[in-house]
């Protein structure tokens, strides 16, 4: 077994822990393994040892690697997502390689994302970034703007509306994460309620997946515990 299966599973045990002390059926919790940085080498160990699903966050590197793999036919059922700030000028990358966007926070991204997807793939996954930590440093919009966005984004032809992703204060105030935590959990309640496709909440990282679960995330965004510490040379 490699290193990266090992801290596959290390990962999943997290997460079926997590969910039994909370009442919830793992089964409902996907993992979503962070491979931005990662060569292709640590992707494809990571497939190897199940995982279909991989997050990115830089849309030109993250364009190579999905090249590559396609070129070799490769990891062929790979369910990309991508989780960073996108800028506007490379939207039509995103838009054509990725099967998920979930960092999606302005207006003019959600009319480029629906222009730019070619016709003959699926429409795109879409969450809503909330910035639910109110710092100046994140990505996300704000609470008041969620359901604006989210109906342009149901209107859109070539887009489907399916949750909401925050990345909560990197805090240990357990007080202040919960806190956070439980108002995105209220914010995706509220609107599945309005829009049936909706069923993701995407929230929780390596260090906060455990209080995630707690207040309900269905997908946790897991990079350091599967691939080590983030290569930024």
């Amino acid at each position: 077994m490699s290193q990266i299966a090992q801290h596959l599973l290390q990962v999943k045990e997290r997460i079926v822990e997590a969910a039994r002390r909370v009442g919830r059926s793992p089964d409902h919790i996907q993992l979503l393994a962070v491979s931005k940085t990662k060569p292709l080498g640590d992707i494809q160990a990571a497939y190897a040892a199940g995982q279909r699903r991989f997050g990115e966050s830089y849309a030109q590197e993250a364009a190579l690697k999905i090249d590559a793999l396609r070129e070799q036919n490769a990891c062929t059922d790979i369910e990309w997502h991508f989780i960073g700030p996108l800028q506007s000028n490379k939207s039509k990358l995103v838009a054509e390689r990725f099967d998920w966007v979930q960092s999606v926070d302005r207006d003019k991204l959600i009319e480029r994302l629906n222009n730019q997807r070619p016709s003959g793939l699926a429409p795109l996954n879409i969450c809503l970034q909330i910035n639910i930590s109110g710092e100046s440093s994140k990505s996300g919009t704000s609470e008041q703007e969620i359901f604006r966005l989210a109906s342009l984004v149901a209107q859109s032809e070539r887009l489907r509306l399916r949750g909401l992703m925050a990345i909560p204060e990197h805090t240990r105030d357990e007080g202040v994460l919960a806190a956070q935590m439980a108002r995105m959990q209220a914010l995706f309640t509220e609107l599945a309620q309005q829009y049936p496709s909706i069923d993701t909440l995407s929230m929780g990282m390596t260090e906060d997946l455990e209080p995630a679960i707690a207040h309900g995330s269905t997908m946790v965004r897991v990079g350091t515990a599967i691939f080590g510490a983030r290569d930024y040379s």
